[in-house]
């Protein structure tokens, strides 16, 4: 193992590590934090293969960093398929690789035990979205529960390190992880719930009092907590996952996801490599750029297929002025290396997305960072039966909803990127529609749920004629015209 890579002091950033603890990685000592998630404890002491594949052997590490992929699986006291990266390190555990056959436990060491919750509203995901909506709920007189499978509050917010544009209601001028902070009291100021490490597994359905029936299993110190979840209202806020990209070697340690690197190094504190190739030009690949800098990574170049870039120019600019080569019309060809990457190659392509022959560029990196968009997370949407649809403004497949955020099944919104991708304040004020909307159905303060409402859905139509979100705007179009189509509205 390599000498520890966790960043020791930041422009921006302190991190609060929390006491030292020791556990067993493959039958080997290491030190971890009681701040740290397993796979992050195990990247800072040098540990980059997670895993093998199962047909070719290859080697696999990190890559989404929030347990929407399947890269650091691995057993934890004898259980298999824990997702490493949203696992916090605790004393005395053993974690293993799993290799190729997923191995059940013959006695596990685990203790679970059963609990009824009923509640009024149900928000799973504990982003920007689910703050809102959460806090919105709250505000106006309903019981509501906020359920995350993360161990930190807040969603991508917490990873954030810029400031945020748009409007004072939606924390302009602050920094993503302190707006998470300052929603989280919010949240808790207005009588909501927060759980931590707690996953929705399955949607069950009405019961005979005509509530939805969910199961979500917290995971905690001494065991896990088997939740069935009885509410009236169901708020869907799940987020979105990071795309994938094909080429040569895209499996190898060392070609990570834009913001898996961002939790690695912005929530962790964990250097996660030393000299990085940057693959997409939008607002995430611009500002992680800038953030890797910020940890004193080097940025060898960050390239763009198209002949634009993607995100909003200030963030490019203040890349170009340090002096990092933003490529257009250029893509990764393949990388290099054995366990982890060594090399990258980068060629210029044509208008029709073809490699132009003899002008491949060798660059020394050991970091790839693929930013090449995002799709909704909507899975329990589609498990209860939503009606869904291919948007391709949105990002592709998700549940059909109306201008409220209900989607087809009466009692369950959604919002945020689990909506349709789009970014921060535009999922804060969906939050804050949903909110407002069920407190309307519920007859709670009815003129100021109708107020906040009306003010969100005006504010976000606003922010929608940008030149950036005018895709969006399309797409939510679609969508809820769809939506009417359906209800026969």
């Amino acid at each position: 193992m390599e000498k520890d890579s966790r960043i020791q002091s930041h422009p921006i950033l302190k991190f609060k590590r929390g006491n030292k603890l020791k556990f067993k990685f493959d039958g080997k000592r290491v030190e971890g934090y009681e701040n740290e998630s397993i796979a992050a404890a195990l990247f800072a002491s040098g540990v980059r293969v997670f895993s093998k594949s199962k047909r070719y052997n290859n080697p696999e590490g990190w890559f989404c960093g929030i347990g929407k992929c399947c890269s650091c699986l691995m057993r934890v006291d004898g259980i298999p398929n824990i997702r490493t990266c949203i696992t916090p390190v605790r004393e005395g555990m053993r974690v293993e690789r799993q290799g190729h056959k997923g191995v059940l436990p013959d006695q596990p060491d685990i203790k679970v035990e059963r609990k009824e919750k009923d509640v009024q509203v149900l928000v799973i995901g504990g982003g920007p979205a689910g703050l809102g909506a959460g806090i919105t709920s709250g505000r106006l007189g309903l019981n509501t529960l906020v359920i995350d499978e993360n161990p930190i509050p807040g969603g991508q917010l917490i990873k954030q390190s810029h400031k945020f544009f748009g409007s004072k209601a939606e924390y302009a001028r602050l920094r993503g992880f302190e707006i998470a902070g300052i929603m989280f009291e919010e949240l808790k100021d207005c009588g909501g719930e927060y759980l931590t490490e707690t996953s929705a597994i399955g949607y069950y359905g009405r019961g005979k009092t005509g509530k939805h029936k969910l199961l979500a299993v917290q995971n905690g110190a001494d065991g896990f907590l088997l939740l069935e979840i009885n509410t009236a209202y169901i708020a869907v806020t799940t987020g979105a996952y990071e795309n994938y990209f094909p080429f040569p070697g895209n499996y190898m340690p060392g070609v990570y996801g834009a913001g898996g690197v961002q939790t690695l190094m912005n929530v962790y504190g964990v250097k996660p490599g030393n000299k990085a190739l940057i693959v997409g030009a939008g607002n995430v690949g611009l500002i992680v750029g800038y953030q890797l800098l910020q940890a004193r990574v080097e940025v060898e170049a960050l390239i763009e297929a198209t002949s634009q870039i993607g995100g909003y120019l200030v963030h490019a600019s203040k890349l170009a002025r340090l002096g990092v080569p933003i490529l257009l019309r250029h893509t990764i060809k393949e990388v290099k290396g054995e366990e982890c990457v060594e090399g990258a190659t980068i060629v210029e392509i044509d208008e029709d997305m073809q490699v132009i022959e003899g002008t491949e560029q060798e660059l020394d990196v050991d970091l790839v960072l693929i930013s090449v968009g995002l799709s909704a997370s909507s899975k329990i949407l589609s498990q209860a039966g939503c009606r869904r649809m291919f948007v391709r403004e949105l990002g592709g497949w998700l549940s059909i909803h109306n201008e409220n955020m209900e989607t087809t099944i009466d009692g369950i919104y959604m919002a945020g990127d689990a909506a349709g991708i789009a970014e921060a304040s535009t999922a804060m004020l969906e939050g804050k529609i949903v909110g407002a909307a069920i407190a309307e159905k519920e007859g709670c303060s009815l003129e100021e749920a109708g107020r906040i409402r009306e003010n969100a859905i005006r504010e976000l139509t606003e922010i929608k004629k940008s030149a950036s979100l005018q895709e969006v705007a399309k797409g939510k179009g679609k969508c809820m015209q769809r939506w009417n189509e359906l209800k026969k509205v």
